[in-house]
């Protein structure tokens, strides 16, 4: 399935971003705080390379940023070329929900699933380039204060390792590996930012109630499929290092953590081990976030940290969240195609699903389907708000017929201004689950959630005779095509 060769770290990713003239590397002085975001920001938006910044004003390591800035390079962290990753999310359907074999010819077909299921498997080494060097404290770590009002530096890219209590570190197939906030308070301090409902919260749940000290493990510039694998919003009971695995289409390298009982990546730059002790927190923020708004302060889970190890000549990757287009933002484009075909497996009638980048991406979806009953626009809705924790967050949906792009604003306008009606068209939910960053709700982790129904009304939907929509004959319009060619050419 894969084009690229699997990229073991994020050093033979930058190599073959380099190679493919997709990285470029700054030696003019910039600075950690707020200068470097508006660089990044800027190259982003004009859907520049890669960044390798060498001249900045913090510890000397280089800063690594716009790594997943185009859709491009975040396909090619999946080992595809941008136009693969349709196909490459059927595959991925495909192994979780298997369909029965049907003979030896078909079973031989199924030989890349087989091979895939095989790369979920870690593989424990008693030795990696992770161990190979120490630093004494955070403070030897080039971290970024994003933006101006920001509260602290911030870690911004940190693949967090976790596992529940009554697990043992072996059992890899019980960890939870989330991005989530991190801010430095001190050399040898941090605090961690997981909500609720992520798995990280989840565990620390579990080692709060039996009143016993967390090991953690944070693995910073680990190789891209880690990255995406901690990024993407998978089912609770799909392992992430798997995962990984099946995304590298290799198995994920792990080594014992120095200073506490976990596996931690082999090949990341660093990793950062220690300990979150019951009822130990700090006021974490403001910082800048993924809705263009600073979040409140808020207290979250303190980590001790017991050890820093890292590579040697070890490089610093990191990343700005803030209103969309942003890093977060088009990795979530290429997940949206990377995950409907997992939709449209649990929702058959679903033909496309976009969430617009400038709605902070989930929390608007329009919806396209092959409508063939009354009821069926609000039937999907419901589905699709209890699908995956994700959509739980998704605030409005749109459905809309088959016959319209859904990714264009016009056909959008057009349907809601002809084929909705206010009153009878609009579902509204109350006190619903929400991200409690999101400033509009009335309470913290609590909102309203809108559905618009902007299809085609059909049987008991309406009383009325529908309108007949006008549509000019195709060969009147090939030829239309063709006396403009030659006139205005």
């Amino acid at each position: 399935m894969r084009s690229l060769p699997p990229f073991p770290d994020l050093r033979a990713f930058l190599g073959w971003l380099g190679g493919q003239g997709d990285l470029a590397t700054l030696r003019e002085p910039v600075g950690l705080r707020h200068e470097m975001t508006a660089v990044q920001l800027a190259a982003l938006r004009r859907g520049g390379p890669a960044l390798r910044f060498e001249g900045h004003d913090g510890p000397q390591m280089p800063v690594i940023a716009n790594l997943f800035g185009t859709p491009a390079r975040v396909a090619a962290g999946l080992g595809l070329l941008p136009d693969q990753v349709a196909e490459f999310g059927a595959f991925l359907a495909a192994l979780r929900s298997p369909a029965p074999v049907g003979g030896m010819r078909d079973a031989l077909s199924r030989w890349p699933m087989l091979r895939a299921a095989l790369a979920a498997r870690p593989k424990v080494l008693r030795h990696g380039p992770v161990q190979e060097d120490d630093l004494p404290g955070l403070d030897r770590l080039p971290v970024q204060t994003p933006w101006p009002g920001d509260g602290g530096p911030l870690i911004t890219w940190p693949v967090v390792i976790t596992r529940p209590h009554g697990t043992a570190a072996t059992d890899t197939a019980q960890y939870n590996l989330g991005v989530y906030r991190a801010q430095v308070l001190s050399p040898d301090r941090l605090i961690l930012r997981w909500l609720a409902h992520r798995g990280g919260a989840a565990h620390h749940r579990t080692w709060a109630r039996a009143a016993e000290p967390m090991p953690v493990a944070i693995a910073l510039g680990a190789d891209p499929a880690t990255l995406l694998a901690a990024a993407l919003p998978l089912p609770e009971t799909v392992s992430e290092l798997g995962f990984s695995g099946v995304l590298r289409g290799a198995r994920t390298e792990l080594i014992p953590a120095r200073s506490v009982p976990l596996m931690v990546p082999a090949r990341a730059e660093a990793v950062i081990e220690g300990w979150v002790h019951p009822g130990e927190t700090a006021p974490e923020g403001p910082f800048g976030d993924h809705t263009g708004y600073y979040n409140a302060v808020e207290p979250f889970p303190v980590l001790r940290v017991s050890a820093i190890t890292c590579r040697r000549d070890p490089l610093y990757l990191t990343t700005v969240t803030g209103r969309p287009p942003d890093e977060p933002s088009v990795i979530g484009e290429v997940f949206n195609t990377l995950s409907l075909p997992v939709i449209r497996a649990q929702i058959p009638e679903v033909l496309d699903l976009w969430l617009p980048p400038a709605a902070c991406s989930y929390r608007m979806a329009v919806v396209r389907i092959d409508k063939r009953y009354p009821g069926q626009a609000r039937r999907v809705m419901m589905a699709l708000w209890g699908m995956l924790p994700q959509f739980s967050y998704t605030k409005l949906v749109v459905v809309v017929d088959g016959d319209l792009d859904i990714r264009n604003w016009d056909d959008i306008a057009w349907a809601l201004a002809t084929r909705m009606d206010p009153a009878r068209d609009v579902m509204v939910l109350d006190r619903t689950p929400m991200d409690y960053l999101d400033f509009a709700s009335p309470v913290e982790g609590l909102a309203g959630k809108l559905g618009i129904d902007a299809t085609t009304k059909i049987g008991a939907e309406t009383v009325r005779e529908w309108g007949r929509e006008m549509h000019l004959d195709p060969a009147h319009v090939a030829r239309a095509e063709a006396l403009l060619a030659r006139v205005m050419a």
